[in-house]
Formats: C-alpha cells, structure tokens, sequence
C-alpha cells in the first residue's frame, strides 16, 4: 500500500528541491554529487532525483553542469584562461566529459566558442551577454554548421 504525500509534504519537498537548486547554483565549483546534495536535503538520492526532475524537468547532475557550462562560457569569453584551466575552476575533474558536455549544451566546443563567443558579445552588458549565451539543456543545442 503506498501513500500519496499530502499538501503540506509536497510543499516541505519543493523547499528543499529549492535549497538544492541554491547550493548547486552557489557551490557549482565544490565536488557535489547526488548522494551529498540527497544527505542535505534529508532525503534519499533516488527520492531526490526523481523529485529535482518532476520540479525542475531535469536532474540534478544536469542541472549541476548546465551551472558549470554556464561559468565556463564566460570565463572562455574572457579569454584569460586556458580551456583546461577553466575546467577545473568551474569544478569539472576531467576535461573529456567538460568537452563533451559543453559540446552538446553549447553546440561547439569549448575552444571554438573561445574564438566566437566573444565576438558575439561585444558591446553587450554582462548581464545580458548571459541571458543571450545561456546553454540549451537536454542535448537541443543545433549542431555547428562550418563552411
């Protein structure tokens, strides 16, 4: 026999989804994973993943790395740190999945993105240069057309 949770569960629920998404949005740079993030929010990984996915239509590792894409597209616009040193400030340990990632949220890699992403903002405030270059989730980034 299995419950549904009441108003007042799912509503304690959505706080604490909420406190995970603020601690992944602030400690995307630390070492996180879904059991840490779990433990923090008292609930177990699966209970966490699966609810984190109903509220915010992606898990919590693929939010977790659309934060570090998102810092390391403008650090890569910058244009003052490698693409290896970037991966590592953002909190990425291995450069092959930081690509790979990038590559599918972005549409480029990171290296072509250094050479045209700053182009594309020039002139532009901050603030909104990071509204225009926010990454696609869930792999919808267009594939890079060369000629």
């Amino acid at each position: 026999m299995t419950s549904r949770p009441t108003a007042d569960q799912r509503l304690q629920d959505l706080a604490r989804l909420r406190r995970v998404r603020d601690r992944i949005d602030r400690e995307y740079a630390q070492p996180l994973d879904v059991e840490a993030l779990a433990r923090g929010a008292h609930m177990s990984a699966g209970h966490l993943s699966r609810e984190f996915r109903r509220a915010y239509g992606e898990s919590p590792y693929s939010y977790l790395m659309t934060r570090r894409i998102e810092r390391a597209m403008t650090l890569l616009r910058r244009g003052d740190l490698s693409v290896t040193e970037i991966c590592f400030t953002v909190g990425c340990s291995s450069l092959g999945t930081f690509s790979t990632r990038f590559t599918e949220l972005v549409g480029v890699p990171p290296s072509v993105y250094r050479q045209e992403g700053a182009r594309a903002t020039v002139g532009m405030p901050p603030c909104i240069a990071k509204q225009v270059t926010r990454p696609v989730r869930n792999r919808e980034a267009p594939a890079a057309r060369h000629t």
